[in-house]
């Protein structure tokens, strides 16, 4: 595994596991499983975020509905067909479940990559601005991750300046948002979306000159040599 892939994109997660597990695919005779983890703000509202985990992981029994999970990871898209239509779907993919630490952060992510769409920026009613952008993260087996990102105030202003193909570096946490999604006239459907919502970022241009984790303090915690690990 490449490290600098792996300083690429890092998630620290902590919370209750709300679904049971439910199997996902296969890759080389290893089963992954789906299931959700509630994870709660310091304002008391919830993000519900979904995690896919090797069956080599759930097989001590310790991962079940209503026990908490404790795990580093990365945050990951794939592309599912539904309906005939390609859509993005975001999960977090665990790589190593680590001991909780109640001092720290609940829900944290560092991301590195490049802008891949052009920023979108705008402001509320209550002229409260708003950007979001797509960041292209870079994994092993020549993939890549595509993250939506959402940042607001003095972040969103300088958003709006990036160009595509600019590279990028971001902290904060993930989020859940539910929406309102017309299918029809008489078909209006609640939708949930997953991005990072941005507390922290910078443009830079070479890796060697930006040391993401000082530069972020994110608290992470460094994947073991023999990781959990595969291809969604």
């Amino acid at each position: 595994m490449n490290y600098n892939n792996e300083k690429n994109n890092k998630v620290y997660v902590m919370g209750e596991i709300v679904s049971d597990a439910r199997f996902s695919h296969e890759v080389y005779g290893e089963g992954f499983y789906e299931f959700f983890v509630k994870v709660v703000r310091l304002s008391g509202q919830a993000d519900i975020l979904p995690v896919t985990v090797s069956e080599r992981l759930i097989a001590g029994g310790d991962l079940k509905k209503g026990q908490t999970i404790c795990a580093v990871g990365q945050f990951r898209s794939y592309n599912k067909i539904e309906n005939g239509k390609s859509r993005l779907m975001l999960t977090v993919f665990i790589r190593e479940l680590v001991k909780e630490e109640a001092d720290k952060n609940p829900n944290s992510i560092l991301l590195s990559g490049y802008i891949c769409k052009p920023p979108v920026y705008r402001t509320t009613p209550f002229n409260r601005e708003i950007a979001d952008i797509l960041v292209a993260v870079n994994r092993a087996y020549n993939k890549s991750d595509y993250i939506p990102c959402i940042a607001w105030g003095r972040n969103a202003r300088f958003v709006k300046t990036l160009n595509v193909g600019d590279r990028v570096a971001v902290s904060g946490r993930i989020q859940s948002r539910e929406y309102q999604k017309k299918l029809s006239e008489t078909d209006i459907r609640t939708m949930t979306a997953y991005e990072v919502s941005v507390s922290k970022l910078a443009a830079f241009d070479a890796a060697e000159d930006f040391d993401i984790e000082s530069e972020f303090e994110l608290y992470s915690v460094p994947f073991s040599s023999n990781p959990v690990d595969t291809v969604i």
